[in-house]
């Protein structure tokens, strides 16, 4: 099987054959001009194959997030604010949410965790405060960095903060690794699976999920890096089918892949020219959907005001 070095599921899935997979369910369709994609991994061989954890992964795709179109940020941010409150479980408003921004902020291809992060309503000190509406919701915020700059590991901060808030449910939000390039900045995830930090970019770490923490991780990403050693696969792979022969060259380029995958440029990554205003959206997008989600009772407008 081909490697897929890839955080979506549905990606995985679609590298696996794409077919019948007993274990994994899969449903397609497509709402306000939103492709989405949901995928239903449901036992432990199954999700050994696609190299996923047991659970639910959502994937709303959109070429013309890429082309910065109102209407498609308005439709994905609607939608995805819509799962994220499916996904988190039910509380009594004094609850905190505990919004996780992974990333290293001074990296522009994993800044978007901390981007959504400081775009997200917190309310926690405000509650009981004269001028805090009685129906917001507790929400608090936190992007922990990364291991290289603080020597904290973003996952003793977050037990720590678990052990002292006592927040019904975590939603982390961080950049991920796609393995079609067009995907990039065009999809979001979303899983109640948790997260490993630092998969996308191969820099594993103790992963955030509901046994590691005690309370339900749910997760939000959008791919902004792609392998080199994949774009350098596919580009051999178009020149197959270019001349016609392309059942004859599958092994020839699965093995070329595995040298590649082996060597220096196995671990190198890509990231488009305009990945800062692709990140900059991103962040947006992803950051009203979670206020959305969190404070149900704000409208539009306010949540909107408050977040400029």
């Amino acid at each position: 099987m081909v490697s897929t070095r890839t955080d979506l599921a549905m990606e995985a899935f679609n590298s696996a054959g794409g077919g019948a997979l007993p274990g994994v369910e899969v449903r397609h369709w497509e709402e306000n001009g939103v492709q989405v994609t949901e995928v239903l991994v449901t036992d432990n061989e199954a999700a050994r194959q696609l190299g996923k954890p047991k659970g639910t992964y959502l994937t709303l795709e959109s070429q013309l997030l890429r082309e910065r179109d109102p209407d498609a940020r308005l439709a994905v941010s609607a939608m995805l604010a819509e799962e994220i409150d499916r996904l988190l479980p039910e509380g009594d408003g004094r609850s905190s949410v505990l919004v996780v921004g992974l990333g290293n902020r001074s990296i522009t291809p994993d800044s978007l965790g901390p981007g959504v992060v400081d775009r997200t309503l917190v309310t926690r000190h405000m509650l009981g405060a004269e001028y805090a509406a009685l129906s917001m919701k507790s929400v608090c915020a936190i992007a922990p960095g990364v291991l290289g700059v603080t020597g904290i590991e973003s996952m003793e901060l977050v037990e720590a903060l678990v052990k002292a808030l006592k927040p019904r449910a975590i939603l982390c939000v961080d950049s991920l690794a796609a393995r079609d390039s067009r995907r990039i900045g065009a999809t979001i995830q979303l899983t109640d699976t948790g997260i490993q930090p630092g998969a996308g970019v191969g820099n594993h770490r103790k992963p955030l999920t509901e046994q590691s923490v005690g309370v339900p991780v749910v997760s939000v990403g959008m791919p902004t890096v792609i392998y080199a050693a994949t774009l350098a696969r596919d580009a051999f792979a178009w020149l197959s089918e270019s001349d016609g022969d392309e059942a004859g060259h599958e092994a020839a380029l699965a093995d070329m892949e595995k040298t590649l995958l082996g060597s220096e440029l196995g671990e190198m990554i890509v990231t488009p020219r305009e990945i800062d205003s692709l990140v900059q959206d991103a962040a947006g997008v992803i950051a009203s959907a979670v206020n959305r989600a969190l404070q149900p009772s704000l409208s539009d407008a306010e949540i909107m005001a408050m977040m400029d």
